[in-house]
Parts: structure tokens; C-alpha cells; sequence
């Protein structure tokens, strides 16, 4: 039986399995054959919260959904097209998003009897009408490959643990992608261990073999490389992004970096990125608790390094004392938050975009930072730049706000040209004539940043309120109110870009405004409400402390402003509060990012409210 090739210009898969069966390995793998390849792509790593859940239980369930197409891109897509379940609860987790007609692959060794029960099917599905609707194929994959591996000597548990291989292969076979890479990966990544190397390549050319035998596939597709923007590209996550931002920053500025942390999910893989680039002078400290993090890093910067700590919204609660010492002694700081679902623990492997409202206010008295938030993983590395930049030049604890979707989601990214990235070289005080540590720059209200153990420069610091220009520890009511004040200036005096605003036909009456990882979905919506002869105006905001300058303007340029966010309406609170518009909050908080079909839905509505 021949095998007909249907081109695509996109396709969404996702993997699903248990937390142990290797989802999040295989989805990568399949991610970098397809940015080699040169797809446009986003990806939506979902790992279970429990370090190890139940075998088979639903909250055990990791999922890695793909998104890959031959044009521009901007989401990991709202539901797959095909969805890979290798076992029970896997399916149970994931069917819900499969779209009537989608391709459901399944892995029929795990249906057993027990692991239905342990999910709550009172009938195997793979038995009854209850997957009518959609493209079967039901798999023996397990099976599959332990016969594949019956050579190599390997015993049954451990050639069962290959099978995701098994279903990489045939899904590599379905979607035309080359197999070099990914065999040259496992060789290396078992480097240690060549017979398990071997098995997971054996294991991973059965499944390619399988669909180019078996008569039960009769479609395989194509989907072209996008056309993208000429240069060199690579495949990279929202903290490797954030990580190789830091060392570029470090390099543009001339100085050392400090990186005092405490591990927490979503934020470590920072530092197991950093931890690598000892030869940038990158010095790594994982330290005890978080409060010792961040006193690691603002000491760093009093010595004249730049220090950065990394963390997620608890860990924020936790810094937020030493943020404030940051504020008085006036030194810059790079705090990076990585949210996740709250309050408290929370929910710490899921995203959300809750942390806003602490990053402007969780400290005591008036104590303003910038914040910095980026749009996609991609751009973490230039938002990140751009933090240094205002923590530098402006002498300033800088709050970068990325979350879980950004930091584990991974897309194409343009590697840039040295000579486009700006100059942070940063004169420190020398000149002991007329020095005074809070004697201030004209245009920045920036203090002289003066390195412990130059000569003549020797000054006060610490948490007590300082005396204008001197620095000595005044308690006079009216000097505190200056210094306030100074500071609060200092902040809403940064430099930061115009607000962009896309409306490509100039006549949207609606606009749409988001920060962070919402960036994505609001720009797929649009694109679909277009589409549909609808205009609409989308701007999306990287710096949420100062506002860019403009913003009020455009927010008054239209009749409706509608502010989606994973969180209770926090921005839209800032935005009414800042310029009295009458802002639209639309929000979810359900650990997940938003669907472009669900946003497309919200602005249709209110777009055709205001035509009416």
C-alpha cells in the first residue's frame, strides 16, 4: 500500500505520558529536529508539581506540546493536532483538548485493567465508541520495542524505559523530519553508557521503521521551513535566554557578574546556565536560603559587580527587605522573578502573571524599582540587556518579571550582531575632590558608584535614611521627604522606548494591551479577529515601571482597552489608576498560558459591541 503526503504549513503534537516515561526529552528532541530543520516553532513543556506522583495517577502526567509551521508563529497553539498518550491517565489529561478528526496515538500496552481504574475509566476506550470521533492508532509500543531490543541483552524493564524513542521515531516518520541529529544526541548523551545509547537508537529507528511498514498509517505529511529573517539561528528557552543575556550584559559593561540564588522552580535552570560560564567571570553562589541569595548579590554590587538574584514570586517575599536596602543605598540590582502559580507554595511548575503588584509595592515605605518584563523566550535576552542597562546606569534594584511559560518554552532565536548591542561601560568614582556618595548626576539622579577601597572615597552605607548629598544618617523629617522624593524621581525619569502599537489597517477603534507571556496568544487573537474583517490594535508592554512615556496617549486614542492577564487584573488596575481609562480586564489563573481561540473571542465581542 502506497502513503500519500499531505503538505501542511503548520502542526501542533503534543507527547503525553507518566512524569517518568521521558515526555519532556522526546519533545525536545522532536523541537530540534524541527529548528534544525528551519520551522518556525514554540514549545509548552507541562510537568507535574509532585517530584514523583503515583506511576499511572493523573497527577503524574507530563505533557511537551509542539508547535512547528512554515511561517511566523507566535503560541505553542491552542490544541494539538496530534496527541501521543503512553498510557491511561495520559489520555484521560489530554483528550479533552484533542479537536474532533485529530490523530491519537496510544500506546495499548499500559490499558490494562488496574492502570484504567487507577484513572476512573470503568471501560477500556480503546474498546468502546468514546474515541469515534477522532484518527486511532492504537500502538503496542512497549512490545514493540523490547522485541527490537531483544539482542542487545538488555533486560526487559530497562528496554521497556526506551519506548519514548520508539514514538519519536514514528513520529519523526509521520512529519518527514531527518533522523541524524537526534541519533548523534543519544550516542553522545549516553556517552558513559554505549549499550544504552545504542538501545535508545535501536529503539528510536524501530519506530521510524514501524510506520514505513505497517499498512495502518496512509498519510504522512510535510511541512516546509518557514521563512524567517537571514541569519544564524539556534533553539533556546526563556532561561537560557535570561542566562546568556546576563553574561552579554556583563561583557558590554566590562564587569564581573555575581550570581547569588537559591534554587526554586521555575527559576534554577538559571543557574545551572550560568554556573557553566566561569570563563565570562561569572561567579555562581548557591547559597543557603533565599534572603542569603540576594545579600550575596547586592554585596557584589556594592564591591562593583553586577549582582543578579534569581528566584519565583515566594522568593521575592523573601528578598523583598534586601530590595528595599538596594533602594536606599542606591546600588544597582538585577532581581529576576520567574512566576508561578500562587499564593505560597502555590503552584510551582505552572505559569501565571500574578507577581506585578508585588514587584511594584511588596516592600516597606516608598520604595520604587523599574520593572522589566520580556515577551517571549527569545526576548529575555534583549529585555535582560535592557535591565542591566537601567541598573547600571540608573544605580537602582531593576525587578525582571519573566514566568513559567517563557522560562520553559523554547522558540527560534536570531543570534545577534555584537556591534548592535549597546555600550554599558560604567565609570565608577575616582576622584576624591568634592566627592560626596549622594551627590547626583543631572540627568539620571544616579549616585556615584564608588568601589570599596579607593582611595579618599570612603562613605557610610547602609539601611538608615540618608542626608542629601552628604549620605551622613539624618533623621530630619524634611530631608526624608526629599529623598523620597529623589528617589521616586529617579525611577519615573528612565529612559525607556515608546510603546509600539500594531494597527496595520489605522482604524481600530479596540486596543488590546498586554506584558508579558500573554504577548503571544493576544497576537495570534488578533491575527484571527482580522481575519475575520475586524480591526483591532495590539500593544504590548515591556516596561511596567516607569510606563513608557506615550502610553497615554494611545490608551486615549481608542474607544475600548481590554487587558487580558493571568492574574486577577493587576495591570489593568495600574492602567486605570495611572490614566483613568476605563480598562477591560479579562483574566484566567488556571496555571495555564491563554488559547488565541478563547482571546479571539473576548475582542470579537467587544469589537463588535463598539461598532454596533
Amino acid at each position: 500500500m502506497s502513503t500519500e503526503t499531505r503538505k501542511l504549513d503548520r502542526v501542533v503534537i503534543r507527547f503525553a505520558g507518566d512524569s517518568g516515561d521521558g515526555m519532556q526529552l522526546t519533545g525536545d528532541r522532536f523541537t530540534s529536529e524541527a529548528a534544525a530543520f528551519g520551522n518556525d516553532l514554540a514549545t509548552q513543556p507541562n510537568f507535574p508539581a509532585e517530584i514523583r506522583a503515583p506511576q499511572g495517577t493523573l497527577p503524574g502526567v507530563s505533557s511537551f506540546q509542539l508547535h512547528f509551521a512554515d511561517y511566523d508563529i507566535l503560541t505553542p497553539g491552542d490544541r494539538p493536532d496530534v496527541l501521543v498518550a503512553m498510557n491511561p491517565a495520559a489520555l484521560k489529561a489530554n483528550v479533552v483538548d484533542l479537536p474532533d478528526g485529530g490523530i491519537l496515538i496510544v500506546n495499548t500496552d499500559e490499558f490494562s485493567k488496574r492502570n484504567l481504574t487507577k484513572v476512573g475509566y470503568d471501560s477500556n476506550p480503546l474498546e468502546d465508541d468514546s474515541l469515534e470521533r477522532f484518527q486511532v492508532h492504537k500502538v503496542a509500543m512497549a512490545t514493540l520495542t523490547i522485541g527490537a531490543l531483544e539482542e542487545t541483552g538488555l533486560g526487559k524493564k530497562d528496554a521497556e524505559r526506551a519506548k519514548n524513542m520508539f514514538a519519536l521515531g514514528l513520529l519523526s516518520w509521520m512529519y518527514h523530519r531527518p533522523t541524524e541529529g537526534t541519533e548523534r544526541f543519544l550516542r553522545e548523551k549516553f556517552a558513559k553508557k554505549p549499550d544504552i545509547a545504542e538501545a535508545n537508537v535501536l529503539a528510536f529507528r524501530a519506530g521510524f521503521y514501524y510506520g514505513e511498514t505497517t499498512e495502518a498509517f496512509a498519510v504522512t505529511y510535510e511541512v516546509a521551513p518557514a521563512k524567517l529573517n537571514v541569519g544564524t539561528y539556534r533553539q533556546i528557552t526563556g532561561n537560557t535566554a535570561t542566562a546568556y543575556g546576563i553574561v552579554a550584559a556583563a561583557q558590554l559593561a566590562k564587569l564581573p557578574v555575581v550570581l547569588g540564588t537559591y534554587p526554586i522552580t521555575p527559576a534554577s535552570d538559571i543557574l545551572h546556565e550560568l554556573s557553566k560560564h566561569k570563563n565570562f567571570d561569572i561567579t555562581t553562589v548557591q547559597a543557603e536560603d533565599e534572603i542569603a541569595g540576594i545579600g550575596i548579590a547586592l554585596g557584589a554590587s556594592y564591591g562593583g559587580a553586577i549582582g543578579v538574584t534569581s528566584t519565583s514570586g515566594p522568593g521575592i517575599a523573601l528578598k523583598s527587605e534586601t530590595i528595599g536596602l538596594g533602594v536606599m543605598t542606591e546600588l544597582p540590582l538585577l532581581v529576576i522573578d520567574v512566576q508561578r502559580g500562587g499564593p505560597s507554595t502555590g503552584l510551582p511548575t505552572k505559569t501565571e502573571q500574578a507577581d506585578l503588584l508585588q514587584a511594584m509595592f511588596g516592600r516597606n515605605g516608598e520604595s520604587p524599582v523599574p520593572i522589566v518584563a520580556p515577551q517571549s523566550p527569545s526576548d529575555c535576552f534583549d529585555a535582560v540587556v535592557d535591565a542591566t542597562r537601567i541598573a547600571l546606569q540608573y544605580r537602582t534594584p531593576v525587578l525582571f518579571l519573566s514566568d513559567g511559560a517563557i522560562a520553559n518554552g523554547s522558540e527560534p532565536w536570531m543570534i545577534p550582531d555584537v556591534e548592535t548591542l549597546p555600550d554599558l561601560t560604567v565609570e565608577f568614582a575616582t576622584d576624591p575632590e568634592n566627592f560626596q556618595p549622594y551627590s547626583r548626576d543631572p540627568e539620571t539622579l544616579a549616585r556615584p558608584w564608588a568601589v570599596p577601597g579607593t582611595p579618599g572615597l570612603q562613605h557610610r552605607i547602609g539601611g538608615l535614611e540618608k542626608q542629601d548629598v552628604t549620605g551622613n544618617i539624618s533623621y530630619d523629617p524634611e530631608n526624608h521627604d526629599k529623598m523620597v522624593r529623589l528617589r521616586q524621581a529617579k525611577i519615573d525619569g528612565i529612559e525607556v522606548p515608546d510603546v509600539v502599537v500594531e494597527d496595520p489597517d489605522g482604524n481600530a477603534k479596540v486596543l488590546v494591551v498586554g506584558w508579558g507571556s500573554s504577548y503571544g496568544p493576544i497576537g495570534a487573537a488578533a491575527r484571527r479577529v482580522r481575519k475575520l474583517g475586524l480591526p483591532v490594535a495590539h500593544a504590548h508592554l515591556r516596561h511596567l515601571n516607569p510606563f513608557p512615556k506615550n502610553l497615554g496617549d494611545v490608551l486615549k486614542s481608542y474607544e475600548k482597552v481590554i487587558v487580558p492577564e493571568m492574574n486577577l487584573g493587576q495591570l489593568a488596575l495600574l492602567l486605570r489608576a495611572k490614566y483613568l481609562v476605563d480598562a477591560i480586564s479579562y483574566t484566567k489563573v488556571q496555571g495555564l498560558p491563554f488559547k488565541a481561540e478563547e482571546l479571539q473571542d473576548v475582542l470579537a465581542d467587544v469589537i463588535k459591541g463598539v461598532s454596533a
